[in-house]
Parts: structure tokens; sequence; C-alpha cells
């Protein structure tokens, strides 16, 4: 790859993951302090991110795949984005303010595969290129905490500018999308059916009980992941934290960190191993967060943020291989769809309105009782891992060309 199109793509994917971090991180407190939102209307709001997972494969699979130029696609999607985020910001309630973030979502999601098509396009051995190109993304949601909690935008109240500057930054991509290397669509005058879209010729991997129990406990452990992704900002800033935000983007950068280290990891401690460890952190993280405050516990609250790096790699990451070894080359990337509609479609769905649904049971005078709403997670994720430990067995057998 050329340095013009090394210097593109790296670009292309720091406003992608700031655009995303941007606002997405803090609109939970944004939306309880400046709209006066409750824990349902939160959960709602966060629930878009599943509808737009749910979404995106048709876009992808039906436009993106077949008539035009993946590039372009991207552009579109991130100007009627930027659009749709700045009217998002002008919004004096939560009524108005919902249906934007529901089309921003139904746009933002499907861009999440065309950079990585567009990417992969331009790439001789992806498997040693793309994570020198994919970690600008991180730097880039790293980047938008930072810039979050220097401008002391959570204290001051001034969270509706982080929907700005994720919109003027979008509109940047969305116009810089169109100087990006030549993506074509790789079905065109191909016949795509419903199942190919959703990834339905994997089904047959849930004959394999090790797998379906994989498989339930993904959509079961996506309930205490929203807890995390929907309401730690707004705990964490009634806990007292200053420049929440940008502390929370150790999380991202304990991402990193594991990610680089899983080859070493797989290969000593295998599939089993590997996915319980992930899920024993999630419970230790919910009880640190459960436990922990800003004055004497305060290490409990860091050390909760810097587990997401055990959390999502060892579990979802370990899950994305263990899927992709045991489907065979037929089903690769069925089961990669199958997986994934199932995780941050249908899992975080359900986990966004039982989230929401349980803050508000625990509002208290002046806040949250926090401690209650942490358990529940923490033991949700208890259940999820003991029945793991009991049932799952690492079956490495591939799916039969035969499967359906």
């Amino acid at each position: 790859m050329n340095l013009n199109n090394r210097i593109k793509l790296s670009t292309m994917m720091f406003l992608e993951f700031f655009i995303w971090g941007a606002w997405f991180v803090t609109m939970g407190t944004y939306l309880g302090k400046n709209l006066l939102s409750d824990g349902v209307q939160i959960g709602s709001a966060y629930s878009t991110q599943s509808l737009g997972a749910i979404i995106a494969p048709f876009i992808i699979g039906l436009i993106a795949d077949r008539f035009f130029a993946a590039q372009k696609i991207l552009g579109v999607l991130h100007l009627v984005g930027g659009i749709l985020l700045w009217f998002a910001s002008t919004s004096l309630n939560f009524e108005s303010f919902f249906p934007f973030i529901l089309g921003y979502m139904i746009a933002y999601m499907p861009t999440l595969a065309l950079v990585n098509s567009i990417s992969f396009k331009q790439m001789a051995d992806p498997g040693k290129e793309f994570p020198s190109i994919r970690v600008f993304g991180t730097i880039g949601w790293i980047i938008a905490g930072l810039v979050i909690g220097w401008l002391n935008w959570e204290q001051g109240g001034n969270l509706v500018m982080t929907f700005k500057m994720a919109s003027v930054a979008s509109i940047i991509l969305g116009l810089f999308s169109f100087i990006l290397p030549h993506t074509p669509p790789a079905k065109k005058g191909e016949k795509t059916t419903f199942g190919d879209i959703i990834g339905l010729d994997a089904i047959g991997l849930l004959k394999n009980k090790s797998y379906l129990l994989f498989f339930l406990s993904s959509v079961a452990i996506c309930i205490p992941l929203a807890f995390y992704y929907n309401f730690t900002n707004p705990f964490l800033n009634e806990a007292g934290m200053k420049s929440a935000a940008g502390v929370q983007s150790l999380g991202q950068v304990s991402e990193t960190l594991f990610m680089l280290l899983m080859p070493l990891f797989f290969v000593r401690l295998g599939v089993k191993k590997m996915l319980a460890i992930g899920m024993i952190a999630w419970i230790v993280r919910y009880l640190f967060f459960a436990y922990g405050n800003a004055d004497a516990n305060y290490w409990m609250l860091i050390g909760g943020i810097v587990l997401h790096g055990i959390c999502y790699d060892f579990f979802f990451v370990t899950g994305q291989i263990y899927t992709d070894r045991l489907a065979g080359e037929r089903f690769k990337s069925a089961a990669q769809g199958f997986i994934t509609l199932a995780t941050y479609g249908v899992g975080m769905l359900v986990g966004s309105i039982i989230s929401g649904m349980v803050v508000d049971k625990y509002v208290i005078t002046g806040g949250h009782d926090w401690y209650h709403i942490w358990i529940i997670p923490a033991g949700i994720a208890a259940a999820v891992t003991l029945l793991f430990l009991l049932f799952f067995k690492d079956n490495n057998k591939p799916a039969t060309e035969t499967a359906d």
C-alpha cells in the first residue's frame, strides 16, 4: 500500500471513531441533565445503536455491495449523519431528540462495515496491514474523550457541544470520503437474498451444543454490556469523577493493549479459558462499580473502566475467532454476520430496555442508588458465566459443507 492511501485510510478511521466517541459516551449524562430524560428514555436512545445494527446489513447487502462504490455511500451517509446530529443538538426535549438520533444511527452503523471494506480493498495482506490502520480509530475515540474532558463540557453543562463537534467531524469525513480510494461494489449484478444478508446460512452452527451455549451466552452478556455503555458516564459524574469522559478513554487504551496481547493469550489458554476470563472480568467490573466511589475506593472506578479491555477482547474478539474457526470456509462471512446481528442487534436492544428500567427503579433524591443498579448486571454476568463453565466444551470441528 502506498503512503498516500495509508494516510487517507488512517484519517478515515480516525474520524470514523472520533465521531462516535464524541457523543456516544456522554449521551446518557446529556439526556439526564439537559433534557431531563428518565432511565427508560436514555435506554431507548442507546437502543438506536441496536436498531441501526439490525438495519445496517440490509443497506450494505442491498445497496453498497451491488450498486454503488463504497466510498461514495460512506460520504453520503456521513453528510446526512452530520445534518441529523446538528438537528439533534437543537432539540429541546427527548421526544424531538429521539427521531434525529434514530435516523443518525441508521445512517452511521452501516459505515462501520464500509470503512473496513474500503481498507481491505487496498491491502495485499489485511492480516498484517489492517491493525496499523484500524488503531487510528481507537486513537480517534480516545482523543474525543480527552477533548470533552479538557474543555470541561461535562461539569460545565455544555454537553450539547459534543453533538455539534461530532456533526462537524461527520461532515468533514463525508466530504473527505469522496477522495478515498475507489472501492467498486463487490457483488455487482449478483442476487442477494434475505438469508444472505442476516447470515442464515450459518444457522447450522447452532446444532453444535457448545456453540449454541456460546451463542446464547453472547446474547445474554450483551444485557450487562448495555448497562456499561448506557449508564457508566452518568454514574461517574454522579460519583463526582472529574473529566469522566476523558477517564473513560482508559477503557479503549486497555482494549488496544489486550488486543495486541491476544495472540499470546490465545495460544496459552485456549477458547474456553479466554471466554471465561472475559466473563469473570464483567462480574468484577460491576462489583467495582457497585462498591467504588470518588473517595477511598476511587481505584475501583478506574479498575472497572480499565477492565473493559479484558471484558471486550477476551469475550467478543475470542468469540469472533471461535466462530470463524468453527464455521469452515463456506460459512465464515455468514457466521460473523449472524453473531453480530444477534449480539449488537438483539442482545444490546434487550439490554438497553432492561438497563433503562432498572435505573429508573433506583432513582433516589439527588441521583440514583448505583450500588443496587450495578449489582444486577453483575448477577446476570455471574449466572451466564456459571452456565458457561458447567456446560461449554471447545469443539473445534468445523461446520460441514452440507450444514443448513
